[in-house]
């Protein structure tokens, strides 16, 4: 009984060797190919204070657009729908 238990491991064993091989093979080539990206830049790439500035920067232009639409939807009724013509 033993021996058929061992004899199907060593079975599935020889079965599934070329596919962790080629697993293997895949991980190998993905690494290589991530290192042959650009690599990320290392320490500080900007500072703080020029972080707050462009986000006051961007806050101002988000709420110039929203006033602007809110003025436009004020000011502008919606036009009537023409009925289809049949």
């Amino acid at each position: 009984m033993i021996n058929k238990y061992v004899a199907m491991g060593l079975g599935a064993l020889i079965a599934l060797a070329p596919v962790a091989a080629l697993a293997q093979e895949q991980v190998a080539q993905a690494s290589t190919d991530s290192t042959s990206m650009a690599a990320p830049t290392t320490g500080h790439t900007g500072s703080h204070r020029g972080h707050v500035r462009r986000k006051g920067n961007t806050a101002g232009h988000r709420a110039r657009a929203s006033a602007h639409h809110m003025h436009k939807m004020r000011t502008a009724p919606a036009a009537p729908a023409e009925a289809p013509k049949s």
